[in-house]
């Protein structure tokens, strides 16, 4: 081997050597140029390789041909387009995803309201507990929670399984009539199949939140896309929420008619309203009731949903009067005599099936506090019967006298407003127990008590008032039926007013009052003129005067008042 030639072999013994770990080829040019003479330039770059200085020195010195220049563009050009379609993938899989996502979320709102009216309601597992329904008839013992069974409720069966259809109806009762409880019962018997029911608020927001719970409906609120917006939740009223819930719902409604033959449902799906007269008589209230009525009369139509509206109050169906074409009105009254005494012996026996029932004692319970269910449960769960339907009387009586007491002739003109509310309901309540002394009867035996009642322009022509009457009735004073008759609300209110009236020198200090509202109406109506420089002296002489013109709507006089100054030298008349 020639000096300064190292043979591949041993170039590996010396990478061994140098305590290299594994053996690498080693660089033939290196060893060469490091052994052996060479007249080719070095590099002084520790671990550079010599040989890379003349291709760099040769790059700068030539100019770059055109195929160089082309495959530098289109490198670039392949660059650019490889960027171009990964952000057009990546956008346009982010768009799939959201768009796939948005289906989905449909579909889930669809299939989580239709979940609302399967079987079983939030209302039905408040109201009683779970288990099986048990017909009236069959009950006994601890289990009998449908003590009376009223007239109404077969109709009201028929509704809430669909038989009875292409209607909408509005319940109107006073307060502890029953209402509430045929409309669960009936529910029981389908186990809340196809029905969905809810309390009403008056405030818009918390009758959307009840609403949608009602629905099993979100209002979007759930929906992920919000998490890419800076706005909120929900940005619009609860009006439109309430819309857009309607509109949902309308959405299973058809698909539940196209499969009605395959459920055992024969008929439409039943909303509830509880508590409409709990809505506000303002200008979103009205709106709401107007929404409301108009999907009512469209799904009555199309036998898509059946809406049912439970009322206290008289007022709810003055506004679904305006416009209803398909409302059917089921006043729910009291319990007449024949089926309140039957019901307060069967409740009697419940609570105290030891004692002996004397039925001269129910009758006279019927005879204070008549066919109220509520007035008759409360009774009957008391161990003296009798003195819970004084205390009854009582209670209402305070309650009359604290929100209509009326002060007399003494009273402060700084009431007027609450004393002209007072005063206009005692009168009514005086009108009313008159109107009980001319009936000829006022108790028949089946029947049982005939409340005397005015008609509702009547009352008002006797208040003088025409806007207190609905006050009364929200405040359960006075009550209006579907038939616009005014009349006590309770038997015991229309004892209390009998107890007021027949009262001595009731008469006398109500006309008091009367004249004494009239008196302060009158100082405020009153106008005081005071006149200045009236009083002239002219020659000795005292004088002064005003002239007032009068003049008609045309601006023509139609005469004039002179005042003139008397002066205190004249002889006195009586001289």
């Amino acid at each position: 081997m020639r000096k300064g030639v190292v043979s591949q072999s041993t170039a590996v013994r010396l990478c061994f050597r140098t305590g290299t770990l594994q053996p690498r080829r080693p660089n033939i040019r290196a060893y060469a140029q490091q052994f052996g003479p060479s007249t080719e330039p070095t590099n002084n770059i520790p671990g550079a390789d010599p040989g890379d200085d003349e291709p760099r020195k040769k790059s700068r010195s030539k100019p770059e041909t055109e195929p160089e220049r082309e495959s530098r563009f289109g490198t670039t050009a392949y660059k650019a387009f490889e960027s171009a379609f990964t952000t057009f993938a990546s956008i346009a899989v982010l768009g799939l995803a959201g768009y796939s996502y948005h289906i989905y979320y449909k579909s889930l709102v669809l299939r989580k309201i239709e979940k609302a009216f399967a079987p079983g309601d939030p209302m039905l597992e408040l109201a009683a507990p779970p288990g099986p329904h048990v017909p009236p008839q069959d009950q006994s013992g601890d289990d009998d929670e449908q003590w009376v069974a009223r007239p109404e409720q077969a109709k009201i069966n028929a509704i809430i399984s669909g038989e009875s259809k292409g209607r909408y109806y509005l319940l109107v009762g006073e307060k502890g009539t029953g209402k509430s409880s045929m409309i669960l019962e009936a529910m029981k018997e389908h186990n809340g199949e196809g029905v969905s029911m809810f309390e009403a608020h008056a405030d818009p927001e918390i009758f959307r939140i009840r609403l949608g719970r009602a629905l099993n409906y979100e209002f979007h609120e759930d929906y992920i896309g919000s998490l890419f917006s800076i706005r909120g939740p929900r940005d619009t009223t609860a009006l439109l929420d309430i819309e857009r819930a309607f509109n949902k719902l309308e959405k299973i409604a058809l698909k539940n008619r196209n499969q009605r033959s395959k459920t055992g449902r024969k008929g439409p799906l039943v909303v509830i309203v509880n508590c409409a007269h709990l809505i506000r008589d303002d200008e979103d209230g009205n709106d709401l009731i107007e929404l409301m009525q108009q999907r009512a009369e469209q799904w009555a139509a199309a036998n898509l949903v059946t809406m049912i509206f439970n009322s206290d109050d008289y007022w709810v169906y003055e506004r679904f009067k305006r416009y209803a074409t398909r409302m059917e009105v089921i006043p729910i009254l009291d319990l007449p005599k024949s089926l309140a005494i039957p019901a307060l012996e069967r409740y009697r026996a419940k609570y105290f099936p030891r004692e002996e029932h004397k039925p001269e004692i129910f009758k006279q319970v019927y005879d204070l506090v008549g066919g109220r269910l509520n007035f008759l449960s409360r009774v009957a769960k008391s161990s003296d019967m009798l003195r819970m339907c004084h205390q009854i009387k009582e209670y209402e009586k305070t309650w009359f006298l604290n929100k209509c007491g009326i002060l007399g002739e003494e009273m402060d003109d700084d009431v007027m407003d609450q004393q002209k509310f007072a005063s206009a309901a005692m009168v009514l309540a005086r009108a009313l127990v008159q109107k009980d002394k001319e009936l000829e009867t006022n108790y028949d035996e089946d029947q049982g008590h005939i409340l005397p009642q005015i008609p509702l322009y009547i009352a008002r022509q006797i208040m003088t008032r025409a806007d207190f009457i609905q006050s009364y009735d929200h405040e359960n004073i006075f009550t209006i039926d579907s038939s616009a008759n005014v009349r006590a609300d309770s038997v015991p209110m229309m004892n209390a007013f009998k107890e007021i009236c027949s009262e001595e020198g009731f008469d006398d200090y109500l006309e008091a009052t009367l004249d004494r509202i009239s008196a302060i109406e009158s100082i405020n109506r009153t106008k005081e003129l005071t006149f200045k420089d009236l009083w002239i002296e002219q020659k000795g002489e005292q004088k002064g005067k005003y002239t007032f013109t009068t003049k008609d709507a045309r601006g023509r006089e139609t005469g004039s008042v002179e005042m003139r100054v008397v002066p205190d030298n004249l002889p006195d008349e009586n001289d």
